[in-house]
């Protein structure tokens, strides 16, 4: 009998505290089998439309700057590229993976607030949270090459796909830009099980999905960018129980795909460790 993974509650109780007390793995595994326990004998389960659910096995851990607020993280020729927040203090940098030391780094203007990080050719575009600031940087040495500050969306998390640049904004949609002008060339509304999602934040794409962190949760979920519905869903309750993270705002951020190697790495804002995880496929199920 497969375990109900109470999903909709957890977000809700995340969403009003990020650091407010999470139910336990036991405490709804033990709801979740008595309601199942309940519903067969009642009635035949009905098909599953949900997505799969999956849990992380770290299988390495790297240092990561405890001071960094990622807003978003890359993989690139051997190296981490991040973007971090808060006004005065974001920056864009390149990161050994192995000693977490900041190989070159670039301020963001003191007066905006960083976001999400994306490749396109050659540059790294880097959005901005309520400046409407895109900026551009050089690969080579993350000079900065072009900016602007017309983008007329709140920028939150950001990543490539076939036909430009996808990103979020915090709402139940996410958007394909022009990589050149930034305009909306469609608009993607997400849902897991035919409801909304919204907080979508930092994001990456692997093997075709969207992967994204859902802001103030445990959870990261892959999104069909064809039609915007969850997939996957991953749940980082045992990722975030290790870090014991206790700062307002030290929350699950940042995803990053080594797709030559096929890994995949996880941090958080203000985290001190940056891990390596494989997914491992649940019976769980998403209500």
């Amino acid at each position: 009998m497969r375990l109900k993974l109470q999903f909709w509650a957890i977000l809700a109780a995340c969403t009003l505290s990020a650091f407010g007390e999470q139910p336990s793995n036991a405490q709804v595994q033990e709801q979740s089998a008595a309601e199942s326990q309940q519903q067969a004998q009642t009635t035949e389960e009905p098909a599953y439309p949900g997505p799969v659910v999956y849990q992380p096995k770290v299988v390495a851990r790297y240092p990561h700057d405890p001071a960094a607020f990622t807003q978003g993280l890359l993989w690139h020729s051997g190296a981490l590229y991040e973007s971090t927040g808060r006004v005065g203090q974001s920056d864009v940098r390149k990161v050994d993976l192995e000693t977490g030391k900041i190989l070159a780094r670039r301020p963001i203007p003191a007066d905006q607030f960083g976001e999400g990080i994306a490749i396109w050719d050659d540059e790294f575009i880097s959005l901005t949270w309520q400046a409407g600031a895109i900026h551009r940087w050089s690969m080579a040495d993350l000079s900065l090459i072009a900016s602007t500050d017309r983008f007329p969306f709140e920028g939150w998390g950001i990543t490539t796909v076939e036909d430009g640049l996808i990103f979020s904004d915090g709402s139940a949609n996410l958007r394909v830009i022009d990589p050149e002008n930034y305009g909306v060339e469609r608009t993607i509304p997400v849902t897991l099980n035919s409801r909304p999602l919204s907080q979508l934040n930092e994001l990456e794409m692997i093997d075709g999905l969207v992967f994204a962190n859902i802001w103030q949760t445990p959870y990261i979920v892959a999104i069909d960018p064809a039609d915007g519905v969850v997939r996957k869903l991953i749940d980082f309750r045992t990722v975030i129980n290790e870090v014991q993270a206790t700062e307002f705002g030290a929350v699950l951020n940042g995803i990053a795909w080594d797709a030559e190697n096929r890994r995949l790495f996880v941090t958080g804002k203000l985290w001190p460790t940056l891990f390596e995880v494989e997914l491992i496929k649940t019976d769980a199920r998403i209500r």
